[in-house]
């Protein structure tokens, strides 16, 4: 909401409490090209610095949110509502992966390729000033994939974080002065999508985007983008399956569910939020499953035993509920967990059956801690349901067939896969989506090829 009836400002709202954390100037476009204008002008100077002293810096900056892991986690949990267990492994997610492409400035290698007459070599140049889009549901970790690689590259970076949880952005930008990185080169810019993020599309100096959120939004950035052949990477929407066959350790696969679609109130795009398990282990799966969701712990995300905490806003709240209960025609809620009564934008751990695989709480991102369960017959039919989707982030498999594992990995359109477990993001690995969960990949080597240009020079040797 606007502080009073304020346009340039913002109240970030504690969503367990409901009660203003601080109020936040949002940037006009003025303000927007002028921080851009100094990200460019950083840029050159940071490019200038030898790899080595990019990379000491980048460690310095990985040591610094070291030593404010604590401050950055209590922050996220007022601001954005997070656990505190979940939150402290976020900011340690910015330090880690600060850590690892603190590596990468002495490492950009480019290639020497044999030709006739001469030499041949490539450089990995920086492509100039990189615009980072954050969501409101990851907003450290999310931030964090997208400036470290791009500094890491040689580029500057101006970062908008989501109007509803800018806190911890911003203090990261804080922290990256202090930590003794040329001032401008990571300018935090908190404002409006339509302002700020327009902006960034539309500057010439921003040579890149990088976008984490809705897919509406994602391909509204990529048209707007291409006026500029400006070069974008689009992290979406997902609506990922957990397939679960009879073969596999039906205790685990179902004590560990609740977990992969519950985790952050379920508003993460990773979301596991359709589950396919094999008819003839069906009835006994729920009976476990409900087990686990009546155990998952809801409640004042401060709390070092808090499992699940609120959803972001009551209009989030409102989204989730009309996937349930306010649907045309409501689903089929086998079973909940509990949550608590009062202020806070709560709902219940949420499991249902839907009447076919035509409803909305099947088809639709719910970004909510809402899972739906179905059964399927043989592998051939888990592989077309799972990608009976627009959308291909993630997912799981759980067997013990490791023929079957293989051919189901293969077969699933998604771009991270896990076998017996709920794992999505390591920072050493490659993420991103399939079809309209995006484009391009975060993390991992290949991350910093997205921020880069191949530049090709030949020197003849004469005869």
């Amino acid at each position: 909401m606007s502080h009073g009836d304020d346009p340039r400002t913002h109240d970030v709202i504690d969503p367990s409490t409901e009660q203003v954390v601080d109020t936040v100037e949002l940037a006009d476009v003025e303000q927007t090209d002028r921080a851009i204008e100094r990200a460019a002008a950083a840029q050159r100077q940071w490019a200038r610095l030898a790899p080595a002293d990019r990379g000491r810096l980048l460690r310095r900056f990985a040591d610094v949110v070291d030593s404010h892991i604590e401050d950055l986690a209590r922050l996220e949990v007022r601001g954005a509502g997070h656990t505190i267990g979940n939150a402290r492994w976020e900011a340690g997610n910015v330090r880690d992966v600060l850590a690892y492409y603190s590596a990468a400035p002495e490492r950009l290698f480019g290639r020497q390729i044999p030709v006739a007459d001469g030499i041949d070599v490539t450089f990995k140049e920086p492509l100039g000033v990189v615009g980072v889009i954050v969501p409101w549901n990851f907003p450290m970790p999310i931030a964090g994939w997208g400036f470290a690689p791009a500094l890491a590259a040689g580029n500057a970076v101006v970062l908008k974080p989501a109007e509803l949880t800018p806190l911890t952005a911003m203090m990261l930008g804080r922290l990256a002065v202090e930590a003794g990185l040329p001032e401008h080169l990571l300018s935090v810019v908190p404002g409006r999508g339509s302002v700020v993020g327009e902006r960034f599309v539309t500057h010439p100096l921003v040579r890149k985007i990088c976008f984490t959120g809705s897919t509406a939004v994602g391909q509204r950035i990529m048209r707007g983008a291409a006026d500029q052949v400006k070069r974008v990477t689009l992290e979406l929407g997902g609506k990922s399956a957990n397939i679960v066959f009879a073969d596999s350790d039906l205790e685990r696969a179902a004590a560990t569910a609740p977990y992969a679609v519950f985790d952050n109130a379920g508003q993460d795009c990773c979301a596991r939020s359709r589950i396919l398990v094999q008819r003839s282990v069906h009835d006994r799966f729920l009976e476990l499953l409900e087990s686990a969701v009546q155990k998952v712990r809801v409640g004042d995300p401060g709390a070092d035993d808090a499992e699940m905490g609120p959803l972001i806003s009551d209009g989030q709240r409102r989204t989730v509920r009309s996937f349930v209960e306010d649907a045309e025609q409501p689903v089929d809620v086998l079973f909940r967990g509990s949550a608590p009564e009062g202020a806070g934008f709560w709902y219940p751990p949420t499991v249902v059956r839907p009447r076919s695989v035509a409803d909305p709480v099947w088809r639709e991102e719910v970004f909510g801690p809402v899972v739906a369960v179905l059964p399927f017959d043989d592998e051939a039919e888990a592989i077309a349901m799972a990608n009976d989707t627009a959308y291909g982030l993630s997912g799981s498999i759980w067997t013990r067939d490791v023929g079957r594992a293989l051919r189901v990995s293969r077969g699933v359109e998604a771009g991270n896969l896990s076998v017996n477990s709920h794992s999505s993001v390591r920072y050493s690995t490659p993420f991103g989506g399939f079809k309209q969960s995006g484009l391009g990949r975060e993390l991992g080597p290949d991350a910093l090829d997205s921020f880069t240009e191949v530049k090709n020079v030949y020197i003849a040797t004469g005869d």
